[in-house]
C-alpha cells in the first residue's frame, strides 16, 4: 500500500495544534495578504527593500489609512509574508513570491473572482453533488453552460487560471498527438479552440474535428476564423453529459486535455465508451490532465488537490482531480489499453496514450 503524507508525522503536539490554527483563520489572512497585494503594499515594501517602511509612512503613500494598513500587515507577518524589524515593515520571501510568482497570482485570482463566495455552499454541494454554489456567478446547471457569460472578473481570472496550467504545453506536446501521424483528429472539450488552432498550424493536411457545448464552439468558430483555419475543421455542437449522443467516427487520433476532470465517474465511462467506438481500428486516444498521483513534488498535489472543491461547489458538482488509476481503470473498461504515460509535462500534467484494441 502507498503511504502520501502532506506532513511530518515527527511534528510535536504544538506544532501540530499550530498548523491547525493556520487552517482555522486560513480565509482570513487569505483576505488579508491578498489586500496587502492588491494594493500596492508588498510592492512599496519591495521597493524600500532592507530599509522597509512603517505603518505610517505606508499611509503617506496614499495606500491606505493607517488602521487598515496595520490590520492586513499584522496577518500577513502572521503567515511569513511580511517581517516586522524595530517597527519597520520589510518584505519576506513569502510576499516576494506573491509579487513575482505568476502560478501565485494566478490561483489567487481564481480562488478570489471564481471560488471564494461559491465555497460557502461546499457543504451543501458535496451532500446534493449538484455546484450550488455556482448561483453566485449565474444561473446555469453546470459552469460549463455559462462560460461564455461569466461576469468580471470571474471570467478573466478562469481563463488566465486554465490557459496557465494548458498554453505552456501546446507546442511542446505536438509531437506526441502528431507521433502516428493522424488524418482526423478529434479534439473533445475543444473550449475556446486554443489547441485546434496549433494543431491546425503545425500539420498541413489534418482534418480537425472539435466537439464540445454550442457556446463553446461559438467561441472556438470566431477564432479558426479570425487565424484562416476554420476551412479544415468540422464542428460537432454536443452536450456530452446526454449518452444517447454519438461521436462521429473514424478518428485516427482523439485529443482530451484537462477535460474528463470535469464529470463524474458515470459521466467519464460514458464519454469513453463514445470515444473508443469513434476511434478507427489501431486508433489512439490521448488524455492529457493534471492527476495528483502522479506529482513529483508536494506543492503541485497540494494545489491539485485542493482545486477538486471547485469542481464541487462551482464546476459540475461531482468531479474532481483525479487519480491515474481512475481514467486508466475505465479506459481498460471500454478496450482502451494503456501504451504509456509521460510524466512532469508543463506544470504538473502527464500524458497518457491508449490504443484501441
Amino acid at each position: 500500500m502507498i503511504t502520501r503524507r502532506f506532513s511530518s508525522s515527527n511534528n510535536s503536539a504544538f506544532v501540530a495544534r499550530y498548523e491547525a490554527q493556520r487552517i482555522a483563520f486560513g480565509p482570513i489572512v487569505f483576505h488579508c495578504v491578498r489586500y496587502a497585494w492588491k494594493r500596492g503594499l508588498l510592492q512599496a515594501l519591495a521597493d524600500a527593500a532592507d530599509k522597509g517602511l512603517t505603518v505610517l509612512e505606508l499611509a503617506d503613500k496614499g495606500l491606505g489609512n493607517a488602521y487598515a494598513i496595520g490590520v492586513v500587515l499584522e496577518s500577513s507577518l502572521s503567515a511569513g509574508v511580511v517581517e516586522l524589524r524595530d517597527g519597520r515593515y520589510l518584505l519576506d520571501k513569502v510576499g516576494f513570491c506573491i509579487l513575482t510568482d505568476t502560478m501565485t497570482q494566478v490561483n489567487l485570482d481564481f480562488v478570489h473572482d471564481v471560488c471564494y463566495q461559491g465555497m460557502a455552499h461546499l457543504e451543501a454541494s458535496l451532500d446534493a453533488q449538484q455546484p450550488l454554489g455556482l448561483s453566485v456567478l449565474g444561473d446555469w446547471s453546470t459552469l460549463y453552460e455559462g462560460m461564455s457569460m461569466l461576469p468580471e472578473p470571474a471570467r478573466s481570472s478562469w481563463f488566465a487560471f486554465d490557459h496557465f496550467y494548458s498554453d505552456t504545453l501546446i507546442q511542446s506536446i505536438l509531437p506526441d498527438v502528431f507521433k502516428t501521424e493522424p488524418k482526423h483528429l478529434m479534439d473533445i472539450g475543444a473550449n475556446t479552440g486554443r489547441f485546434a488552432a496549433v494543431a491546425l498550424q503545425h500539420d498541413a493536411a489534418v482534418q480537425m474535428h472539435l466537439v464540445d457545448l454550442p457556446q463553446q464552439l461559438a467561441i472556438a468558430d470566431k477564432a479558426l476564423r479570425d487565424a484562416g483555419l476554420r476551412h479544415r475543421t468540422q464542428f460537432h455542437p454536443v452536450n456530452l453529459l446526454d449518452e444517447n449522443c454519438d461521436l462521429p467516427q473514424g478518428m485516427d487520433v482523439i485529443w482530451m486535455s484537462q477535460f474528463l476532470s470535469c464529470f463524474s465517474e458515470v459521466a467519464i465511462a460514458s464519454i469513453l465508451q463514445r470515444a473508443a467506438q469513434a476511434l478507427a481500428d489501431g486508433g489512439h486516444l490521448l488524455i492529457l490532465d493534471t492527476l495528483w498521483d502522479l506529482q513529483k513534488y508536494e506543492i503541485a498535489a497540494y494545489c491539485l488537490i485542493n482545486s477538486s472543491p471547485y469542481f464541487t461547489a462551482m464546476a459540475s458538482g461531482n468531479s474532481k482531480i483525479y487519480e491515474s488509476e481512475v481514467y486508466i481503470r475505465l479506459c481498460n473498461q471500454v478496450g482502451l489499453k494503456l501504451i504509456d504515460i509521460r510524466e512532469g509535462l508543463g506544470y504538473g500534467h502527464a500524458l497518457l496514450r491508449f490504443q484501441r484494441e
